[in-house]
């Protein structure tokens, strides 16, 4: 029988993917990175077209000499790191690090781990994206050029243990140009006036507001002072008013699309103050897999780092399908909907966060996730579902 060795980041994901892929599979973890830029120097040759400078962690030296001793005796070796910048970026140092140059190996993704997704994956396997590794290489370079020369000036200037970085140096230009903008605004006076009317007074259940717009010579109501407020306030007062005109106006409101990365983490952040960080790793979670009763380990939800509302066509046709059954035909609308977003550079072949299946409801798993698993995945769920419901 042959022996493939499958490599993953996590001993979670691991253990979902043995499950699926069962006999002639080893399945081992790399635990994140194994190689990364020194800590103690700069490890970018500046004068030699940026070449960075990798080497392997001491901490995971033991792992590769592991992954190595497998990949010697393995027919093939699949490396099925995440399928972002990151994951493959995963999967090229994994290749350096030990030697697979004289080794049969394959790259494999997938954005859930289910039967399906995984079959599909391993039946198309491919050669390492190097554009997606250089762009990786590419911002891991550019961080380590700003913070590794502008921190020691933060610690020097202003304090020990600041950092400056990428994205966070850019980010806190912006608060401070807007805090400048603030600090010049002048602040000017103006009134407003509303009024509660209603037709009988007995009937006060039937008074409505309405706020003054404009003054008797039609002009926009602009009060300055409160002489002036004060002097329109008395004309209203003894004024006779009628209802010129009703519109009465439906407005149907369209369910908002699955999650990506960011619209996840800010109604985490709305509904139950959950940190970015705190919504991310659980999300992985649920992700790789979690034991769920007699069925093992199982991805509860697709990959989690996606900036695509796209959703699968055997995805939408399920969770129609729980739709349909669940609240009947009256809920659905007649064509599944679909959600494009319009932004340079959106991923539209990655999906969005959705559940593994539809089926799969929060009540039905709540005894096996603990209480911010559950909160998240609800989340996801309900809000992949309302996103194929009638508006």
């Amino acid at each position: 029988m042959k022996n493939n060795l499958v490599i993953v980041e996590s001993p979670a994901k691991a253990k979902t993917l043995s499950k699926i892929l069962g006999r002639g599979y080893t399945i081992k973890a790399s635990l994140g990175h194994v190689r990364d830029l020194p800590k103690s120097r700069l490890g970018v040759d500046i004068e030699n077209n940026f070449e960075p400078k990798y080497v392997v962690a001491r901490a995971k030296n033991k792992t590769v000499k592991d992954l190595k001793d497998a990949a010697k005796t393995a027919s093939t070796v699949y490396l099925a790191t995440d399928p972002d910048r990151e994951g493959e970026a995963i999967a090229w140092h994994l290749f350096e690090a030990i030697k697979l140059k004289d080794v049969k190996y394959r790259r494999v993704t997938f954005h859930e781990i289910t039967q399906e997704a995984i079959t599909n994956a391993f039946k198309s396997p491919r050669e390492i994206d190097m554009q997606l590794v250089n762009a990786q290489q590419t911002r891991r370079i550019l961080d380590r050029l700003v913070g590794y020369k502008l921190s020691p000036l933060l610690w020097r200037k202003v304090r020990k243990g600041l950092s400056a970085g990428r994205v966070q140096s850019v980010a806190v230009k912006i608060i401070v140009d807007r805090e400048r903008e603030i600090e010049k605004f002048v602040p000017v006076e103006y009134w407003t006036i509303e009024a509660e009317l209603l037709k009988d007074t007995k009937e006060k259940s039937n008074s409505f507001r309405a706020l003054l717009v404009k003054t008797s010579d039609s002009n926009k109501a602009e009060i300055k002072n409160r002489d002036e407020a004060t002097a329109i306030k008395s004309d209203l007062g003894n004024a006779a008013y009628s209802v010129s005109k009703v519109d009465i106006k439906k407005a149907p409101r369209q369910p908002a699309p699955p999650f990506i990365t960011s619209t996840l983490q800010q109604e985490a952040w709305r509904r139950f103050r959950f940190t970015a960080k705190m919504t991310m790793a659980t999300a992985q979670q649920l992700y790789e897999g979690l034991p769920v009763g007699n069925e093992g380990n199982v991805g509860l939800i697709t990959y989690m780092r996606t900036d695509s509302t796209h959703v699968a066509p055997s995805a939408l046709t399920e969770v129609r399908n729980y739709i349909s059954e669940k609240y009947g035909a009256d809920y659905l609308p007649a064509h599944a909907r679909s959600f494009f977003r319009k932004v340079k550079g959106a991923q539209e072949a990655h999906e969005a966060i959705r559940p593994t299946k539809a089926w799969r409801t929060p009540a039905s798993i709540k005894q096996y996730l603990n209480a911010t698993q559950y909160k998240i995945y609800n989340l996801i769920w309900q809000r992949m579902v309302a996103s194929q419901m009638a508006a």
